[in-house]
């Protein structure tokens, strides 16, 4: 068997929330944070959280408008014109 192939192991990982919430578990990180854990996640509490949507729904509008205005802007394209229909030269059997 190699040697040193795996991370090294802390037991008592320290995992900090952005409610405050903190607990220890073992992990190969000692230090992890994290936006939700089982203290504020709305399935356990019962309370429905948005968690960073206000951003990412004013981005969207954002690249929305900017698409709309392009769109206005864009000169309107022409009409394709209709394919020349083929005439078939008869031949003889």
């Amino acid at each position: 068997m190699k040697k040193d192939v795996h991370p090294t192991y802390y037991p008592d990982a320290k995992v900090a929330c952005a409610c405050g919430n903190t607990f220890t578990t073992g992990s190969t990180v000692k230090e992890i944070k994290v936006e939700i854990c089982a203290a504020c996640h709305p399935f356990y509490t019962g309370k429905q959280k948005f968690v960073d949507t206000a951003r990412r729904v004013d981005r969207f509008k954002r690249i929305q408008e900017k698409s709309d205005a392009l769109k206005a802007k864009a000169k309107p394209k022409k009409a394709k014109s209709k394919k020349k229909e083929t005439v078939k030269a008869k031949t003889k059997k």
